[in-house]
């Protein structure tokens, strides 16, 4: 039985070497770095017959390109299989599993702890395609579609990420989410957001949550553009997001699916930088905008 497997196994990466690579598959290096998020043969019932690095790859593809599952290059598994495991993972949580994890090894190869003492809140309104639900006007922006919420640490990595209905004022969807930070990452200190979070949310943090929001603004009487580092930060993030053209609009069907795409872009994000391989978007630092 073990001699079987092993000839399985052997024949899956036969199978996968086949093909000419494409710039998003993942090295044997990346690969060694997740493939413990896989999840493992099970004693009874219907064995794993596909190649989950491909599965994998087959994913990235699509985050990368933008294409449609029905779409998919045929060297890659069955778009129908792929798109049955990329929805079965984001049930999991496993996507979740693995941006953290990966966020935690880089935070400390940068000489900082696991967890985060200062985050950033920021959101990015987005068009939709002509299909999905909870699609709503951002007046502000002028735009039909979503919004991404999203708050990252000093470094730029997402520690949690909310779509919503375009319509959804910032404030608003920032209640849930920061309560979220709150209960998920204990050690946040201080959250930097800009003047659009301002209001009701500022009682409801001083008087529930145990970090304190500090609002910044560029100086008074200032004109046109101004950086501000604390939410330099956040933006960076969108930048580094908007390299993925599945992100570029907002084609998922559901808020959470759009949700799982940004957390796949932020893991191939982590693994070039932890593994860097010669293609793929740069990401050539790790260097804390604050």
């Amino acid at each position: 039985m073990d001699r079987m497997k092993s000839w399985l196994a052997s024949a899956c990466r036969d199978a996968s070497m086949s093909r000419k690579p494409y710039p998003t598959d993942l090295t044997d290096e990346q690969w060694d770095i997740i493939k413990t998020f896989m999840p493992e043969p099970k004693a009874r019932g219907r064995r794993i017959e596909v190649d989950l690095r491909e599965i994998v790859n087959a994913i990235l593809y699509i985050n990368r390109a933008g294409c449609q599952w029905d779409m998919l290059p045929h060297d890659f598994p069955n778009y129908k299989t792929v798109n049955w495991y990329y929805s079965l993972w984001q049930r999991e949580g496993r996507w979740d599993d693995m941006m953290n994890a990966l966020r935690e090894v880089i935070r400390e190869s940068a000489g900082h702890g696991p967890d985060p003492s200062v985050a950033c809140i920021d959101s990015q309104t987005t068009k939709t395609a002509n299909q999905g639900n909870e699609v709503g006007y951002d007046g502000g922006k002028r735009a039909n579609g979503r919004k991404r919420h999203v708050v990252t640490d000093v470094f730029g990595l997402i520690l949690l990420v909310m779509v919503t209905a375009a319509n959804v004022q910032d404030a608003a969807a920032a209640d849930p989410l920061l309560r979220s930070l709150n209960d998920e990452f204990p050690t946040v200190q201080l959250v930097h957001a800009d003047l659009g979070y301002r209001g009701a949310l500022v009682d409801m943090v001083e008087q529930e949550l145990d970090f304190k929001l500090n609002f910044s603004s560029k100086p008074a009487g200032m004109k046109g553009f101004f950086p501000l580092k604390q939410r330099w930060v956040v933006e960076r993030t969108f930048a580094w997001l908007n390299r993925y053209r599945r992100l570029n609009h907002d084609v998922e069907r559901t808020p959470e699916s759009s949700e799982a795409m940004i957390k796949i872009s932020q893991i191939s994000l982590m693994l070039n930088r932890l593994a860097p391989k010669d293609t793929g978007p740069p990401f050539r630092y790790i260097k804390s905008a604050i």
